[in-house]
């Protein structure tokens, strides 16, 4: 299956310890040297209606990500844990 970055923005990302749903792909990070796609980022939830910001954002490494389909990302990683680059990183174990 061959994917695009735009089609990936309507993916929905689950984590495949615990089926939590974390919501979905808003943006991805590149390494502008070898082109490879490093990971995916999911915006944080509004916090009340977007008056107050919204939560961390979840990075999510591109080796963390176990499956791709249609409309869903399946990936493995913890409950969204530590900061990284202004957001939330998924550590694996």
């Amino acid at each position: 299956m061959c994917c695009r970055i735009i089609d990936m923005r309507d993916k929905q990302v689950v984590c495949v310890k615990d089926g939590t749903i974390l919501g979905f792909v808003c943006d991805v990070e590149v390494d502008t040297c070898t082109g490879a796609l490093c990971s995916i980022v999911i915006y944080g939830r509004s916090k009340l209606f977007g008056l107050f910001g919204r939560e961390e954002d979840i990075v999510i490494p591109w080796r963390d990500i176990e499956v791709i389909g249609n409309d869903t990302i399946l990936v493995r990683c913890d409950p969204p844990a530590r900061h990284h680059k202004g957001g939330l990183f998924c550590n694996r174990n």
